[in-house]
């Protein structure tokens, strides 16, 4: 008898690549947060249009931070993931302590303990440390979504593949993780939007992301309505538009497999 799943997520839905509903809840949201600023900023140019061109920078901060610390994180979470199937007993304790006790610490104390006990050691910048504590915290869950898919791809290739002469290095590389790729890109995509909503964390390190703008334009002006309104709608406009990118991925991968 079949279960009935339920599936949750953090991060905003992907959207379907094709559909034709014009009123879709992606749509609305997207077009709708665009929209809204538009009418803001020509409605009541100041204080949203300076809102606006004062936190721009910030934008490109966030999507830098982002963007590495989910490309270490994949790093990190791969060679853990490996480590979680690994036959090798030190090699899976070691990957199975680091996961289970980074989940169990939240983001923002990693933050701050990576922050201070690394410039205890070395002067890392402040921007380093936030893409580090970002990484080492997401790459323990990209382990367990990378191990999961992995475990998901039928034995039975593996074996095929010793079969014909591979190595289990050769099997993995060529059979088994490009198989995987299509069956983890959604959660990642999922960890990956996650993980853009969570870098405001780092305005905390003096980052001067979108938020840490918005805080000083707010702090200077007292104008924190109007600032966070527009904070707010930017975030919103970033995540969705990375859960369509994230869409049209997993869209083109599986018309590539067809």
């Amino acid at each position: 008898m079949p279960r009935n799943r339920i599936s949750t997520s953090d991060s905003t839905l992907i959207p379907h690549i094709g559909e034709r509903d014009i009123f879709s809840a992606w749509k609305i949201s997207f077009f709708g947060a665009i929209g809204l600023i538009i009418f803001l900023v020509i409605y009541s140019p100041d204080p949203y249009a300076r809102v606006l061109l004062y936190v721009r920078d910030g934008v490109l901060i966030t999507f830098q931070v982002t963007v590495f610390a989910i490309l270490l994180a994949l790093v990190i979470g791969l060679i853990a993931g490996l480590g979680r199937i690994s036959r090798i007993r030190i090699i899976n304790k070691i990957a199975t302590v680091y996961v289970e006790v980074v989940r169990g610490i939240p983001l923002l104390v990693q933050i701050f303990y990576i922050y201070y006990a690394l410039g205890r050691i070395v002067k890392v910048p402040d921007i380093a440390s936030a893409i580090i504590a970002m990484a080492v915290c997401y790459g323990a869950y990209l382990a367990e979504i990378i191990r999961a898919g992995i475990q998901a791809v039928p034995p039975g290739q593996m074996e095929a593949a010793l079969a014909l002469g591979l190595s289990k290095r050769q099997a993995m590389q060529h059979i088994i993780l490009p198989q995987t790729v299509k069956i983890i890109l959604p959660p990642i995509g999922n960890e990956f939007i996650a993980l853009l909503k969570d870098s405001s964390l780092v305005s905390i390190l003096a980052v001067s992301d979108l938020l840490r703008r918005g805080r000083e334009f707010a702090a200077h002006t007292f104008e924190y309505f109007e600032t966070y309104t527009i904070v707010a709608l930017v975030y919103l406009i970033l995540t969705l538009l990375f859960s369509w990118l994230v869409g049209l991925m997993e869209a083109r991968l599986n018309r590539n497999v067809r």
